[in-house]
Parts: structure tokens; sequence; C-alpha cells
């Protein structure tokens, strides 16, 4: 995959990344970024480089947030693949015996 040169502005400074993520996704990394900065820079009287800390430690807890969030999800679905996967083999039994006693109704 190519990399992608993109410059971009965060907090007011110019930023080149070398990344293969497509431009617009880096836009969207920065912007983010720099929203998660700007807003604890409003909110009081930090250093740019507190500030970036700040947002890297909240976004680091969204991450982690949303990883937790995900593993339950797949923990969730393999438990309901696995119960489709019992309910789908106890169909199947089912239609055997069902199968078992019509034979048997038919020799009678």
């Amino acid at each position: 995959m190519e990399n992608n040169r993109i410059t971009v502005s965060i907090c007011g400074e110019e930023y080149t990344f070398t990344a293969e993520e497509s431009p617009a996704y880096m836009q969207k990394v920065a912007a983010m970024v720099d929203s998660k900065m700007s807003d604890i820079l409003a909110g009081g009287r930090v250093s740019l480089t507190a500030a970036a800390v700040l947002a890297a430690v909240n976004i680091a807890d969204e991450l982690l947030k949303s990883q937790s969030s995900s593993e339950n999800i797949r923990s969730q679905l393999k438990g309901y693949l696995d119960e489709a996967n019992r309910a789908k083999a106890e169909a199947s039994d089912l239609k055997r015996e069902v199968f078992k006693l019509q034979q048997q109704l038919q020799k009678k």
C-alpha cells in the first residue's frame, strides 16, 4: 500500500504525517485530536503539552472502553451462534426422529 503524506493543523500548529491511510482519514484523526485539545485548552489554564497529554489520556480511555464493548459484543455473538448451532443440531435430531416415526407408521 502506498504511503500518503499529509499536513494537518492541530491547535494552530502544522504537523506533517506519512501514513498508509487516506488523507481524508488522517484529516479526520487530526480534527479529533484538535477538538479534544481545544476543549481542554478552553477549559482552563494548561500548557499545550499538558493539553496534548490530557487529550491522549481521554482518547486512550475512549479506545479502551470501545475495545471492552467490542469484546462484550463478540462474546454475546459467540453465545448466540453457539445457541443457534445447538438449536440447529436439535432440529436436525428431531427431523430424524420424525422421519423414523413416519417410517414406523408406514410399516404398520
